[in-house]
Order: C-alpha cells, then structure tokens, then sequence
C-alpha cells in the first residue's frame, strides 16, 4: 500500500543543510499496525510528514495505494490528503469552539457528505470510541483521554486510507495512554486501516505489530510484521 523508495530530505537553516532522511526505502501493507521509532532528530516525524503529503521530499518516489505523490501538485496532495488520510496529533488539535460531534463532523463537511450520512457516521463513531453522552461537550469540558478519542473519531469517520498518529500518547499518563493504545489497535483489527503512528515510548512500540527504528535520517532496523 505504502512504498518509499530512497527517500532524501534536507533542510535549510540560513547556510546551513541539515539531511533529516538519508535514503529511507520502505514498504508497508494494508492493515499494517506499525510503529516507527528513534530519539528526537532521528528523522521519524518527517517520514510521517513525506507519507501523510504534509511535506515533501528532494530524492526518491514515494506511492500510496499506487499513487505517486512525488508527481502531485500542491492542490492534488490536498486533496488526496483529504479524502484518503486521518491524522491524530499529540496535542489533539481539535478546534476549541466546537463540540465533540461538531469536530469530528468537521472532516465530512470538507468532504461535501450529505447532512444525514453526516449525522450517522459521526454519532456511530463517537459511540465507538467510547464517546456516547459526550457528543455536545466541547474539548475543555473534557480529559486528555477523551479529546483523544475525539481526535480518533475524527480521524476514523472518513473511512481513510491509512491513519497516522504523531506521539499519540505524549500528553498522556501511562494507565490512558495504554487505553488509547488499545483502542486504535482493536479499530485496526476491525476496519483493516493501516496505522503508522511514530514514539520513543516503549509501551507503545510494545503495543506495535512492527517497528521501524530510524537513527540519524536512516533505518537503523525494522522487525517485519510479528503478529
């Protein structure tokens, strides 16, 4: 589903270059439950950045479910992003002002989804992280644990391709972080949507059906699928 082929990065900072990724190849099938893995710098958050096309890079082909992104267009990768790629962030990103349906519906209004599949597929997906009661409370009416399951719901309500989560437990305590864990893997088995979501935390890599280890822009080892 998911194919990178040497895949360089470099940064400018005033004169000086820094190379983020130094030839990162790397395949990863439909349902993958993938952890990619290293210390901060090692490259990881911008090999989720290259595969989710919110960045993009200076060497090497990289195709998602047969498309080659390294030939879209700024407005294509916007789209393709859009319909076909659900992102959970650390920090939860949700809009402050909206309510926990009104989140989560947000990403099928993007879509143009009639009012009604709308109202059916956010208040089933609420349900599903465990959100049912919670639909009309906003994000500081709520825990840490809950404005992440809102960010999954959100993320999940379009069906996507693939669902990449950055550090999803990092402002987490451990007893929720695992909970959360749980729950993205048990939608995973469900739904059979890939998960890459990067860490340095040792439970979540233990909670991974494969882990990608980057040190230094490079692969340094990777496990395959263990499970």
């Amino acid at each position: 589903m998911i194919e990178l082929k040497n895949v360089k990065k470099r940064y400018h900072t005033g004169q000086t270059v820094v190379d983020a990724l130094r030839g990162i190849t790397l395949k990863i099938d439909k349902g993958e439950f993938l952890s990619i893995a290293g210390p901060s710098g090692s490259g990881k958050t911008t090999v989720l950045n290259i595969i989710g096309t919110l960045d993009t890079h200076d060497e090497g082909d990289v195709f998602l479910d047969g498309e080659d992104v390294s030939r879209m267009d700024k407005k294509t990768r916007a789209r393709y992003r859009r319909k076909n790629i659900g992102f959970i962030f650390q920090t939860f990103n949700l809009i402050p002002v909206l309510s926990a349906y009104e989140n989560v519906a947000f990403a099928l209004h993007l879509l143009k989804f009639p009012e009604e599949e709308i109202l059916d597929r956010t208040m089933s997906i609420l349900a599903e992280v465990g959100l049912e009661g919670f639909e009309n409370r906003r994000p500081d009416q709520l825990s840490g644990g809950q404005q992440q399951r809102v960010a999954i719901a959100r993320a999940l309500v379009k069906n996507p391709l693939l669902v990449i989560a950055d550090e999803p437990t990092a402002n987490l305590d451990s007893e929720t972080g695992e909970v959360i864990m749980q729950l993205m893997k048990s939608l995973n088995d469900k739904y059979n949507i890939t998960f890459i979501f990067s860490t340095h935390d040792n439970m979540v890599m233990e909670n991974a059906e494969r882990i990608v280890r980057i040190h230094d822009g490079k692969i340094e080892s990777d496990t395959g699928r263990i499970r």
